[in-house]
């Protein structure tokens, strides 16, 4: 059989669909499943809409060889394949990471509600008509993939049937050697205790209350450095409440960094927080475990489905200041604390394994294939 991914991200771009797009086109032959990539990085260079036009156009090109489209989001690749796969009669698989609508409604309309209150919120027409098109996209989807129970959770509230929704967790493939941590702290010229925090610079991310939090960390631990990376909308709002906290010379704000380097980051902190208020499902935080990082994250989303609580990292509520600090101290302050937690969070992420994933996707296809 053979299949078409429509991705908006592809290697050289970084992101979880590059990731897992290129991943299936390298592993699914050997299931005897052909698989054809086609990114959306062919049309960006034109105007918005038209865009999407010339890509819907290849589609029709590319899909005529194919049984299953295969798209990686509702939106800016959902809509074309979508309306390709009508039109030409094939199975239409949709992968969903994460609400857009919402993100959206947060980002660019001042929406303050959680994601599960947006579900049924009374909203302007903008982020109205996103929620109505990605909900569109997926009710006309033969499957619906998610990885997490958190977003089949989710996708309940946009009236699809469950039997329609198949969890399939992201893997994690084997990082090989990271690094040793002290040398990499040499050639880095580090000293002290080095906090990290990694993702797009939106408001749900919760950097603000890190850069705040900072102060009172150094109180114990005074060489203590906060390095974010990720770009995004809230960068010049965050590099001034750096200023204004005091702390501009111990926050480091160092963009989007390509995915070796960032793991080379990660691998030399000490501490991996994430204090987010929405996250699908994080491969940060398996990356993070399978390096041996400590990890201090919210209980949201599908984070609750990788981290167990005071075994192999720490869950808190999302800008919950003084638990953040609490458990910051105590792993900074204690090795034997972080290696037992280092130990145990590198057992779990071994059940997320590469291998894993591309066999659930590989029978989900096949089985779609067959009906």
């Amino acid at each position: 059989m053979r299949i078409l991914i429509t991705t908006g991200l592809y290697p050289p771009e970084i992101g979880g669909p590059a990731t897992y797009s290129r991943k299936l086109e390298v592993a699914l032959p050997q299931y005897e499943i052909e698989v054809i990539v086609l990114p959306f990085i062919k049309v960006r260079r034109f105007p918005k809409f038209i865009r999407h036009i010339i890509y819907f156009f290849l589609i029709l090109k590319e899909g005529r060889r194919a049984d299953i489209l295969y798209a990686q989001d509702p939106m800016s690749v959902g809509v074309p394949t979508m309306i390709a796969a009508f039109f030409m009669k094939k199975t239409f698989v949709l992968k969903i990471v994460g609400d857009y609508a919402w993100e959206q409604a947060t980002q660019r309309f001042g929406y303050i509600g959680t994601l599960e209150s947006f579900q049924y919120a009374t909203l302007p027409l903008v982020p109205k008509l996103f929620r109505f098109i990605e909900r569109a996209v997926a009710s006309r989807a033969d499957r619906v993939v998610v990885p997490s129970k958190y977003l089949a959770k989710i996708l309940g509230a946009w009236n699809l049937s469950h039997k329609k929704v198949s969890v399939i967790y992201n893997g994690i493939e084997d990082l090989g050697d990271t690094g040793n941590k002290t040398v990499l702290r040499g050639l880095l010229r580090f000293h002290g205790k080095l906090l990290v925090s990694v993702g797009r610079l939106v408001p749900w991310k919760g950097f603000d209350t890190l850069i705040r939090l900072l102060p009172k960390i150094q109180k114990s631990f005074p060489e203590t450095k906060l390095l974010i990376i990720g770009s995004g909308p809230d960068a010049g709002m965050l590099e001034r409440l750096a200023v204004e906290t005091g702390v501009e010379n111990d926050v480091i704000f160092a963009g989007s960094l390509e995915r070796d380097i960032l793991i080379r980051y990660l691998r030399a902190s000490d501490v991996f927080i994430l204090n987010t208020a929405y996250e699908g499902f994080s491969h940060l935080i398996l990356e993070a475990m399978a390096i041996g990082v400590p990890i201090i994250t919210t209980k949201v989303g599908g984070n609750v489905e990788i981290v167990d609580h005071a075994k192999n990292g720490y869950l808190v509520k999302t800008n919950d200041a003084d638990a953040i600090m609490n458990h910051t101290n105590a792993l900074l302050g204690d090795a034997t604390l972080r290696a037992n937690l280092v130990a145990s969070a590198k057992r779990r992420v071994k059940q997320f394994s590469n291998e894993r994933m591309i066999d659930e996707i590989a029978k989900l296809l096949k089985g779609m294939n067959t009906h």
